[in-house]
């Protein structure tokens, strides 16, 4: 039996990544790109190669979920407008999809508790499945070498340092480095000289897992994960070199987010790892 196509309301419609997602949606042969919402642009609108436009822009969120009566939104804007978006869209019962880091995890959880039962709010750090397998591999990793350090790399627009990828990678392999008792013997601040603060990065937990955040327009997004243990190196590195490498993540979320309900965090609950 064929299914309905999923309606899929796109935040940030006229964003760089708003316009990728609003081109991968309206490319799905299972997806309808019903509207996009961006406050003040309403005059432009996210257009087919051949020039048509994909959809109808909103600058009013309450009329864009109105009008095109969405089953999912996804939200890729900024911190600090996409947690009322959430909510009104939540609490509307529509399912969201969330690609905008630096949101705090307690915001996330009260509004999926605020929503009507059955809704769902999917939030993942990075969408991209070969982050996410770059993340499950550097666990696997993590309880057999003392030293770790992280390095992110992202364009220079990125808002936040470090990133949501790299602060969820440090937090999972601090986890599974607290059950094996593993501590780094690394020197950390107190070496930095004089006039040179944080040039050994931010320390995240008791493991001595540090974090550093490089910012170039050399990149998109790349992460590496090294690992040092007496006689040996294990370097376990990530690159996106396009906006689109995300688009299988955010489509995934899209066709699955329906069957989930509340909070869920990670591309890896819908990847089965």
């Amino acid at each position: 039996m064929r299914r309905e196509p999923i309606r899929v309301l796109v935040s940030g419609y006229l964003g760089k990544m708003g316009a990728t997602v609003a081109a991968a949606v309206a490319a799905a042969p299972d997806m309808v790109l019903a509207g996009g919402y961006d406050p003040g642009r309403a005059e432009k609108c996210v257009r087919s190669a051949e020039g048509e436009p994909l959809a109808p822009a909103f600058t009013s969120l309450e009329a864009a979920l109105e009008a095109t009566e969405p089953q999912v939104m996804v939200e890729f804007t900024l911190p600090d407008v996409a947690a009322f978006n959430l909510q009104t869209a939540l609490l509307g019962g529509v399912d969201c999809v969330l690609g905008t880091s630096g949101v705090p995890t307690q915001t996330l959880d009260r509004l999926a508790n605020e929503a009507p039962s059955g809704t769902a709010l999917f939030y993942a750090p990075n969408y991209t499945t070969g982050a996410v397998l770059m993340m499950a591999a550097s666990k696997l990793a993590a309880g057999f070498f003392d030293d770790v350090e992280i390095i992110e790399f992202h364009h220079n627009n990125k808002k936040d340092a470090p990133s949501g990828t790299a602060i969820a990678t440090a937090e999972m392999l601090e986890a599974a480095r607290s059950a094996e008792q593993i501590r780094s013997s690394a020197p950390g601040a107190e070496t930095e000289l004089s006039g040179f603060s944080g040039a050994r990065g931010a320390e995240l937990g008791a493991s001595g897992i540090r974090l550093h955040a490089l910012r170039s327009n050399g990149f998109v997004a790349s992460q590496e994960v090294i690992f040092g243990s007496t006689g040996q190196r294990l370097t376990i590195r990530h690159d996106s070199f396009d906006r689109t490498s995300y688009m299988p993540g955010v489509l995934l979320a899209i066709r699955r987010v329906g069957a989930l309900s509340g909070l869920v965090i990670g591309l890896e609950e819908l990847m089965q790892l």
